[in-house]
């Protein structure tokens, strides 16, 4: 339970949606009569509530898929609804000044009630179609075999990004890392990588692939551990290790001359 709690700590962001979400629930409860509204607006959502704070369910909810995931549960609330229709059922019942001052407050609660997604490094602004940074569209295009998976080591501001994509780049971790410590992420992510130490773990993963940053300093030389540059684009250095055997499946030969 203490992990379910700091997982929908965590959910909440900064708190304000979800406590405007229970008084909304609160309200609709006291004041909203129609059955089938009450269904969709209160007891769903006190049930997925109850369900998610159930020790037993959460047991076996974890039994069944990764722990890391159970907070995917709180998706099923319906926190965006339920606050739209009581905000939308409160100001039908005001008239004149008050009605206008309460649509102001609304708006100022939506405005206020969040953060800037773009304030986090894991995100960044759309630079093409994709919706995804130019240098995993170049980077991933690049080092991409067709018929089969190619591993790549990224950095931790473009794991989110490859894994939309591409299905053919893989990574040696996924996004988990943002919460739970994995070793080759943090070195990786050092001011000073030792590739002594990474190189050894890149290996015992596979990675045909490493992507760093262009300042990325190293202690080691690349060269020296069978890495040899593969590209440069967008501000990033892609290192091929030529000690990880990348087969080429004959039709992608034949596709590619």
């Amino acid at each position: 339970m203490k992990d379910a709690l700091e997982r929908f700590c965590d959910f909440m962001g900064t708190g304000t949606i979800m406590i405007w979400f229970l008084l909304s629930l609160i309200y609709l409860f006291l004041r909203e009569k129609r059955k089938p509204r009450r269904i969709l607006f209160v007891y769903l959502p006190v049930i997925v509530l109850l369900l998610y704070f159930n020790p037993l369910f959460a047991e076996g909810f974890n039994r069944l898929v990764e722990p890391e995931v159970y907070f995917r549960f709180c998706w099923l609330l319906p926190i965006i609804a339920v606050i739209a229709y009581s905000a939308v059922t409160i100001f039908e019942g005001l008239k004149g000044r008050a009605s206008v001052c309460f649509g102001a407050a609304v708006l100022a609660l939506i405005l206020f009630s969040g953060k800037l997604v773009y304030s986090s490094p894991l995100y960044s602004r759309a630079e093409n179609l994709y919706h995804v940074p130019d240098s995993v569209v170049h980077i991933c295009d690049a080092i991409e075999v067709p018929g089969r998976e190619v591993m790549a080591l990224f950095p931790r501001e473009l794991i989110l990004y490859v894994r939309q994509y591409s299905a053919l780049v893989c990574m040696p971790y996924g996004r988990e890392v943002t919460k739970i410590y994995d070793p080759m992420d943090a070195l990786v992510n050092s001011e000073v990588i030792d590739l002594e130490e990474l190189v050894p773990m890149t290996r015992q993963r596979q990675c045909h692939y490493a992507v760093f940053r262009q300042e990325q300093k190293f202690k080691g030389a690349p060269a020296d551990y069978g890495w040899e540059v593969f590209l440069e684009t967008d501000g990033y250095v892609v290192y091929r290790d030529t000690e990880v055997e990348l087969i080429i499946p004959e039709e992608a030969v034949q596709s590619l001359k």
